[in-house]
């Protein structure tokens, strides 16, 4: 039997425009969440938002229930289309000259591990690791920092970092109770 959250999304993959307005209405906010967690600039996450839905829509195709939860993978597009943004040369660029109201929300922002968190709903997953892969996800999928960056950040090996998120991801898998 199909739950009513299986339904909307097999109708979404069928190019159901009534199911992507439905899917953008319920998700669009933790989305964009996660987005500005990383970006600080509301105007630019919600482009990246707008982006990330299109991508979604577009790529529908690829989206495989075997391998993760629809969320999941909604949640893996809005992340790396924010940090490509993060990357590009015009977001760079544009980056140059802030006031110093900007470096503030980042400082405050590097401490908002569960407003973070919270944005998509999984605050109550997370508490339960321990405090360094607690430190990993933030970096990594919170704050958009890739795996060296990371290691930089907590001041320990690159290995441990990669090995580290491994493990700190299927144990949150686990505690999550997906494959």
């Amino acid at each position: 039997m199909m739950t009513q959250p299986d339904a909307l999304i097999a109708r979404f993959l069928q190019k159901d425009a009534m199911s992507f307005e439905k899917i953008y209405e319920l998700y669009s906010e933790s989305l964009f969440g996660v987005i500005n967690s990383i970006l600080h600039d509301k105007e630019l996450s919600e482009e990246v938002l707008q982006d990330t839905f299109i991508k979604i829509w577009n790529n529908s195709d690829r989206y495989n229930p075997k391998k993760g939860r629809f969320f999941t993978w909604m949640l893996n597009i809005a992340r790396n289309s924010a940090i490509d943004k993060t990357r590009s040369k015009a977001f760079k660029n544009q980056r140059k000259n802030h006031t110093a109201e900007y470096f503030v929300d980042i400082l405050e922002a590097r401490g908002s591990f569960n407003t973070s968190v919270d944005a998509i709903g999984i605050q109550k997953f997370v508490d339960v690791l321990e405090p360094l892969c607690k430190k990993i996800i933030h970096f990594l999928f919170f704050k958009g920092y890739t795996q060296k960056e990371t290691a930089e950040e907590l001041e320990i090996p690159l290995g441990t970092v990669k090995t580290r998120n491994r493990i700190c991801i299927k144990k949150l898998r686990d505690i999550v109770g997906v494959e």
